[in-house]
């Protein structure tokens, strides 16, 4: 007997919008991107969750929020 199990994690663009301030490395604009991930199991959603991912349009790095 062989059980598989099949996980996927699904990521979707939900919205984008111009953050306010200046990339630190390169000084272009930032983007804020609200994304809605779903992990699922054999096709039945286990979790759920919306981000808000920032990045710099003009050198495309990946900027973290620092508090």
């Amino acid at each position: 007997m062989c059980l598989v199990f099949v996980c996927d994690e699904d990521e979707r663009i939900v919205g984008q919008q111009q953050a306010p301030g200046a990339c630190p490395y390169c000084g272009g604009v930032i983007k804020a991107m609200d994304v809605e991930s779903q992990w699922r199991l054999c096709f039945l959603p286990l979790y759920y969750k919306t981000k808000r991912k920032y990045y710099c349009t003009l050198c495309s790095r990946r900027l973290i929020l620092q508090y």
